[in-house]
This record gives structure tokens, sequence and C-alpha cells, in this order.
């Protein structure tokens, strides 16, 4: 499953801070960044079901945001990328 995950958190706080980093990073468990706080993440069902837990459990929902979509197969069909694109594709050869 496909899967972006974007994301507004409050840094007004040290607190703030810390979610933000924590967001990110387990976002990149799970995927690749390719904005500053959007992710694109390829994951089965079970792997999805544990990101959206620790993705709630870090966030706080009354200063931040987050949104999930999921996309269906084939991804390409969906996704139309302008400008630089710093993404890889990790189901094609990563050596040529």
């Amino acid at each position: 499953m496909f899967v972006v995950i974007a994301y507004d958190v409050s840094t007004e706080t040290r607190e703030g801070k810390r979610r933000l980093r924590r967001i990110a990073s387990e976002c990149k468990n799970f995927g690749q960044r390719v904005q500053q706080s959007v992710f694109e993440c390829t994951v089965n069902p079970m792997e999805y079901e544990t990101l959206v837990r620790r993705l709630l459990e870090i966030i706080n929902k009354k200063e931040d945001r987050l949104r999930i979509y999921r996309l269906t197969a084939p991804k390409e069909k969906h996704i139309e990328i302008y400008g630089l694109d710093g993404t890889v594709d990790f189901e094609g050869p990563l050596l040529v």
C-alpha cells in the first residue's frame, strides 16, 4: 500500500520541536521525505497500522495536524511530479 503522510506540528514550545523531530524520525522508518513535512511510504497493512498508531501517540491533537493519504495502485497513475524529484524508486534497480 502506498501512503502519503503530511504533517504540521506546532513548534512554539520545546515539546513541539521534539514532537516534530519524532514525527519525522518515525516517518523515515517507513518511507522517504519528499517535501519538508511530507513523506511517501510503501507499507503492508500491518506496517500501516503500526505507523499510524505511532504517529498518533506522538502528535498533540489540539496543536498539530496529521494527514495520511492512501493511494491506489498503480501509484504512477496518480502522481505527477514537476521540478526536482529527489525520490528513490526502491522497487527498481538502485545501481546503474
